[in-house]
């Protein structure tokens, strides 16, 4: 069941969900939209030749109120909003329509764990043939959330819990790759 407007504004007055900080047209019908953080990551093409699942991705830092993605390139960034999902809660996470319609596609893997808390990292790709210049505090995704039917057994307590700021793939921090069937 995906929460009202009435639902959301409800749980954030209780505490029960925390999106914060929210400006009066943040809360829409069915979502949350969050707004476009400082903080940026772009991979550092130079310092690698290849992107490999079990090596650490080296990244360049980028603090700044605006910046301009280039054709066909991708990179990190993060919300204003912190966010504190309640374990029986999900949300998704999609890309405005009116963004996407500029050729950015903005997703952060699609998807928010029950229990999670921290900024929101958003994995920006620039479908279109022009720069795309971006401001923070513009809002940029929106927050769509779920009653799951009860708490999970196991809410998320991972690897990018707290996260503050854009945080990088931590995909070679995977359990698997130590583990054999």
């Amino acid at each position: 069941m995906i929460l009202s407007d009435k639902t959301l504004n409800s749980m954030i007055e209780t505490g029960e969900l925390v999106c914060e900080p929210l400006t009066t047209d943040s809360i829409q019908p069915a979502s949350i939209d969050c707004r476009l953080g400082t903080h940026f990551l772009l991979v550092e093409n130079h310092a690698m030749d290849t992107i490999k699942m079990d090596e650490e991705i080296k990244y360049r830092e980028v603090d700044s109120d605006t910046i301009t993605i280039p054709p066909q390139s991708f990179l990190l960034a993060t919300t204003m909003e912190y966010v504190k999902v309640p374990d029986d809660v999900t949300a998704f996470v999609e890309g405005r329509s009116s963004i996407g319609r500029m050729g950015l596609f903005i997703q952060n893997a699609g998807w928010v764990d029950p229990g999670f808390e921290g900024r929101i990292t958003l994995e920006l790709y620039n479908a279109n043939s022009l720069p795309i210049q971006l401001k923070a505090g513009r809002r940029v995704c929106q927050l769509v959330f779920c009653k799951m039917d009860q708490k999970a057994l196991t809410p998320y307590r991972g690897k990018y819990q707290g996260q503050t700021e854009s945080v990088g793939s931590r995909v070679f921090d995977d359990s698997e790759v130590n583990k054999t069937l």
